[in-house]
């Protein structure tokens, strides 16, 4: 298959996705979080790594940590643009005006990234490694929000008790 058709339709697709990351957002914000709706997400994408099982996606360990490396900054945005409110000892999630700009120009960048290594790497490991990235950095973001909740659910519970 032509690498400009995998990469127009892989963007395609990562630009749907978005979008429907974006409305899911949304509408997650109107109810209190939990624990589990932090963690479950990240492992659910953990299911792609299955792509390695095919060579073609396949790429070196250099690759693996070059990649994970750029997720893990690009999820400092995300972090910085994260917080949760407290509304009568629940926890929700407060929607960030920024979080939508912030996810389109990371997706702008990553796009930009994409093409220019796209002309040098092969289309498969290209994707190998976008989705790594991209990974790297739901996961780091995920964890510093759990992070933020269990400290919150304790400062509940130590205001429950002083009262």
């Amino acid at each position: 298959m032509n690498n400009s058709i995998l990469i127009i339709s892989s963007t395609v697709i990562a630009i749907f996705m978005a979008i429907t990351m974006n409305v899911l957002r949304l509408k997650a914000a109107k109810k209190p979080t939990s624990a589990r709706k932090i963690i479950l997400p990240p492992f659910f994408m953990s299911s792609g790594l299955i792509m390695f099982l095919f060579p073609i996606f396949r790429i070196s360990i250099l690759h693996v940590l070059e990649a994970l490396f750029v997720g893990a900054l690009f999820s400092i945005l995300l972090i910085k643009t994260t917080t949760f409110t407290v509304e009568s000892n629940k926890i929700y999630l407060k929607p960030s005006k920024a979080f939508i700009f912030i996810l389109f120009g990371l997706f702008a960048f990553r796009l930009v990234l994409k093409l220019i290594i796209g002309t040098k790497i092969d289309v498969g490991e290209t994707s190998g490694m976008f989705y790594l990235l991209a990974l790297g950095m739901i996961f780091t973001w995920r964890i510093a929000m759990f992070v933020e909740f269990i400290q919150l659910q304790n400062q509940i519970k130590q205001e429950k008790t002083r009262a």
